[in-house]
């Protein structure tokens, strides 16, 4: 199985077709038409269902869909460790929706007028969907809530986040779920670190949210809690430019349950020299973090030194 033909074979999926992969990759439609045919042949499977001049991948095929976008990655990297000694090509950086808003403007931009051979593509999302996407090398890095436990992840602390309670201005004091007027939870879809920590925040308290009205920002997180339709959690920082912030009341959670640590992680065999920019970048405009770092030492990426 060549690596070539996974790139034949990932061409005709993106395409939805052979003539269109073929366009793509300029050549002629029967030679990825051979090519794919000879990659089935090897593995002995169909990887399309065929009807008529329409192509769908078959199940054989969606399992090494999976697996060849991770071998591009792999030796995506490895020509880069080959070749590249210093920041460069693209950095495929996720972050999760508060930490990209609030955190990621002012290093992000230094990181770019620092290094302009290096692009930057930022996606957001959930922890779990973002350290899949390192694992799968779909992102060369993330910044994730933890805690983050993998053998082939490294890891570095770089925000400490405060995490408050938020109800609209009118409510009384919040110190634990039994004071809540309503117990309905505004916060992002399943997966959401904040979200999970609101839901132990209640169980901690012998009760359970009435519901949870899921939603896809911040901003209408708050506009909800400024009009009293429910209580949510989030960084403290988040609240810092909001315009409406008088018409909301910030609870703040008990020691030992109002901090969150967001960490910078990456595959152990990804090259450095992106890694390494990045972390600086970020770190330099994290300097309260410095104790806590020093608490629980973690290896900082090295960029790698010039070949002579």
């Amino acid at each position: 199985m060549e690596l070539s033909d996974l790139a034949v074979f990932r061409a005709v999926v993106e395409a939805g077709g052979v003539t269109r992969a073929a366009e793509r990759l300029h050549r002629v439609q029967s030679n990825v038409t051979t090519r794919v045919q000879k990659l089935e042949a090897e593995l002995g499977v169909a990887l399309f269902v065929r009807e008529g001049r329409r192509m769908q991948l078959s199940a054989a095929g969606k399992v090494l869909l999976d697996y060849a976008v991770e071998l591009q990655a792999l030796a995506d990297r490895a020509r880069a460790a080959l070749r590249n000694t210093g920041p460069g090509g693209t950095l495929r950086l996720g972050a999760m929706e508060s930490t990209a808003a609030i955190r990621l403007p002012a290093p992000l931009s230094e990181l770019q007028c620092r290094h302009r051979d290096l692009a930057i593509e930022l996606s957001t999302g959930d922890p779990a969907q973002l350290t899949a996407q390192v694992l799968a090398g779909a992102l060369d890095a993330a910044l994730v809530a933890e805690p983050v436990a993998d053998a082939r992840l490294e890891a570095l602390p770089v925000y400490v986040e405060e995490v408050v309670i938020v109800t609209a201005a009118a409510h009384p004091p919040v110190n634990a779920p039994r004071d809540l007027a309503v117990r309905t939870v505004l916060a992002f879809p399943a997966g959401c670190p904040h979200r999970q920590r609101l839901e132990e925040w209640f169980a901690r308290g012998a009760l359970q949210p009435d519901r949870i009205l899921e939603m896809g920002s911040y901003h209408a997180i708050l506009g909800c809690a400024v009009v009293g339709m429910g209580v949510a959690l989030m960084p403290k920082s988040v609240l810092d430019d909001y315009a409406e912030r008088a018409r909301l009341r910030i609870n703040p959670m008990k020691r030992g349950f109002d901090r969150v640590r967001t960490l910078l992680v990456w595959r152990r065999d990804a090259p450095q020299a992106n890694i390494a920019a990045l972390a600086e970048a970020l770190l330099a405009h994290a300097p309260k973090l410095a104790a806590t770092t020093r608490q629980q030492p973690t290896r900082v990426p090295r960029r790698p030194r010039s070949q002579s």
